[in-house]
């Protein structure tokens, strides 16, 4: 059986996932308890129905190819741990041109034991690590720059034990547009964490269609995604969460590139 849950010290050092604000108290305890599965863990968001983070660790030398692991007969499911109402599951998504986007991808997850890479593939079919994203989005992030992040980081010389932790989830935006009683997110955010040359280093994006000026522009799926290089501290502006203890880890340079940089090949990041 795979470890349940995102691992803290995955990286030789104590790095939790990022912080929500307090629960109301109307809040059900149950959504402010984190959820876990094998090899990632989520935060799912008292009202919007959706993930407010997940978090994940991949183990590049012990990682399988994906598709050594079998998918069929994997099915979206919701998650039996908290009510069925705080989930957005399939009635978001029938007849629509909405793809179920993984969070945490499917092919991160796919590492240690054969048995432990099939128990995480099928977790990752949960809908708290499913966001509804339209065709076009989803496709963009997946073959774009956003769906290269992960890659780029493992292929690194230097990179040691071959190991990341990640953070992600959709930007819950009070202005996302609503759709079948669930607001559509626009934007989606992640960190990668990872130790190069004996350095813990982090790097925090944004994929959206508009970032100039920092303003939120009224989606149009006809548009490319842009995945952007972004400050922490704007991260946290945009996502409502703050992320403490990765400040206390890694050193602030790691944190705050001068501006947003368009990244357009992930040669362009200077991990």
């Amino acid at each position: 059986m795979a470890d349940l849950g995102y691992d803290p010290r995955f990286l030789d050092t104590d790095l939790a996932p990022p912080q929500a604000p307090p629960p109301g108290p109307d809040e059900d305890p149950a959504l402010a308890t984190p959820l876990d599965y094998a090899h990632f863990t989520v935060r799912m968001h008292p009202e919007r129905r959706l993930a407010w983070w997940v978090a994940w660790n991949v183990d590049g030398l012990r990682l399988f190819p994906g598709d050594s692991i079998s998918r069929s007969g994997e099915r979206f499911r919701l998650d039996p741990r908290i009510p069925a109402d705080a989930q957005t599951g399939e009635e978001a998504y029938a007849d629509n041109d909405l793809d179920r986007g993984h969070v945490a991808r499917r092919s991160d997850l796919l590492w240690g034991t054969l048995a432990e890479a099939q128990q995480a593939s099928s977790d990752s079919f949960h809908f708290t690590n499913i966001t509804p994203q339209h065709q076009d989005f989803n496709q963009s992030g997946r073959g774009g720059v956003w769906g290269l992040l992960e890659n780029a980081v493992l292929a690194l010389v230097g990179l040691e034990e071959r190991r990341l932790s990640l953070f992600a989830g959709p930007v819950l935006d009070p202005e996302d547009p609503p759709y079948r009683g669930v607001q559509l997110p626009v934007e989606h955010w992640k960190v990668v964490v990872y130790r190069l040359d004996g350095r813990l280093r982090a790097k925090a994006f944004v994929l959206t269609q508009d970032l100039d000026g920092l303003e939120r522009a009224v989606p149009d799926f006809l548009d490319d995604f842009d995945t952007w290089l972004v400050p922490l501290a704007l991260l946290e502006e945009r996502t409502g969460l703050t992320f403490a203890s990765l400040r206390q880890v890694v050193e602030p340079d790691e944190l705050r590139p001068a501006s947003p940089v368009l990244v357009t090949d992930v040669e362009q990041v200077g991990w």
